[in-house]
C-alpha cells in the first residue's frame, strides 16, 4: 500500500494531503513504461551481444563438433589417399605390367568433375570453404575406387587365365645357343647390307648354319608358311593369342603347315637364306597388336643371366644387318 504524503498548509494551520493529479499520474505511468521498454531493448541487445542463450550455447557447440568431424574426416582421407596411392602404384608397376595390361593414366585415376557447379548448395555457410573442399576430396577418392576396384577385376580375370597366357607368349629364343655361330644384329638402326643405307631393323638376325632346328617360341596356331611376303623368303607367322604374333623368315623349309597348332619347343622349321637375305641366317619378329616389338624381351625362359647379358650387348650393337 502506498504512502499519504502531505503538507503544512500556513493559512489554515493545519496539514493537508497531497493530491495528484490524474495528469501527473498518467505522464509519470508512460515515462516509466517508456524507460521500462528502452531498459528492455538495451537489456535485450546487450544480451545479445555478450551474452549467448542456453539455445545460441547448443548450436555453436554443435558447429564447433561439426568442423572438428570434418577436420578428422579430412584426415582419414589423408591416410586413404596415402594407401590408394600406394595400391595404385603397385597396381600400375606390377600387376598390369605382369598381365600386360596398359597402365591407367594418372589423369583418369584423378579426374575431377566439370560441367555443372556440383557444390553450390554448400556456399554461402560460415565454413563452406571446408565443406566443399571435403566434399569435393571424397568425389575423387569415391571415384579412385571405382576405377581401382574395376582394375583389379580385369587383373583377376587375366590372372585366371594366366597359365594359358604362360604357355603361349613367346618366351624362348627360337635357335638353340650351341646351333648359333653368333647373334647377327638386334633391333634398333643397323646398316642395309644391299643398300649400305642405315634403317630401321624390326627383328633380331641369328646366324646359323643352312638347316639348323628353328623352334617354336611360344604355343599358337600357324597362321601362315608360305613366301609371298616380300622380303621374308619362306617364312612362318605363329599366332600366340593375347595380340602376340612371332615372324621366323628366310627359311631353307618348313616342318608345318597353315592352321597347325604348335606347342613351345616344337621344330617347325630350318634355317636357310630365302628372300632378301646376304647369308644363312634366321629373322624374328615379335608383333603385340600388330606393333613390331624387341624380341629381346621375351627370353626369360630359355637364357641365363649371363647369356641374356651377352645378348643385350651384341644387339645394341649398330652393326649391318643380313637382310
Amino acid at each position: 500500500m502506498s504512502k499519504v504524503k502531505y503538507y503544512y498548509d500556513p493559512d489554515t494551520l493545519s496539514y493537508r494531503k497531497i493530491e495528484r493529479k490524474k495528469r501527473t499520474t498518467a505522464k509519470l505511468v508512460s515515462m516509466f513504461v517508456l524507460a521500462s521498454a528502452l531498459f528492455g531493448f538495451l537489456f535485450v541487445f546487450l544480451s545479445s551481444q555478450y551474452f549467448e542463450s542456453p539455445k545460441e550455447k547448443a548450436l555453436k557447440r554443435e558447429l564447433m563438433n561439426l568442423q572438428l568431424q570434418y577436420d578428422m574426416l579430412n584426415k582419414k582421407m589423408d591416410e586413404v589417399e596415402i594407401v590408394l596411392g600406394n595400391l595404385e602404384e603397385r597396381d600400375n608397376a606390377i600387376y598390369r605390367l605382369y598381365f600386360e595390361a596398359n597402365p591407367i593414366p594418372e589423369e583418369q585415376r584423378r579426374a575431377g568433375f566439370g560441367g555443372v557447379n556440383r557444390y553450390k548448395d554448400l556456399e554461402g555457410y560460415d565454413n563452406s570453404k571446408l565443406i566443399i573442399e571435403t566434399a569435393r576430396r571424397l568425389d575423387i577418392v569415391q571415384k579412385q575406387i571405382v576405377v581401382q576396384s574395376k582394375s583389379l577385376d580385369e587383373i583377376a580375370i587375366l590372372a585366371k587365365d594366366k597359365e594359358k597366357f604362360l604357355e603361349s607368349i613367346p618366351a624362348i629364343q627360337p635357335v638353340n645357343n650351341e646351333d648359333l655361330t653368333r647373334m647377327a644384329s638386334g633391333f634398333g638402326n643397323r646398316i642395309d647390307p644391299f643398300t649400305k643405307v642405315r634403317k630401321f631393323h624390326y627383328g633380331m638376325d641369328f646366324t646359323a648354319p643352312r638347316g639348323t632346328a628353328i623352334y617354336a617360341s611360344g604355343d599358337g596356331v600357324v597362321k601362315r608358311a608360305d613366301g609371298s611376303a616380300t622380303g621374308y623368303g619362306k617364312h612362318i607367322r605363329i599366332d600366340h593369342g593375347y595380340g602376340y604374333v612371332s615372324l621366323y623368315a628366310h627359311l631353307y623349309k618348313y616342318n608345318v603347315r597353315k592352321n597347325q597348332k604348335v606347342k613351345r619347343g616344337d621344330l617347325i622349321g630350318f634355317v636357310g637364306s630365302t628372300g632378301r637375305s646376304e647369308a644363312p641366317h634366321l629373322h624374328y619378329e615379335i608383333f603385340k597388336d600388330g606393333e613390331r616389338i624387341n624380341p629381346i624381351n621375351f627370353y626369360y625362359g630359355s637364357l641365363t643371366a649371363d647369356e641374356f647379358s651377352e645378348m643385350l650387348k651384341n644387339a645394341s650393337l649398330e652393326n649391318q644387318s643380313l637382310d
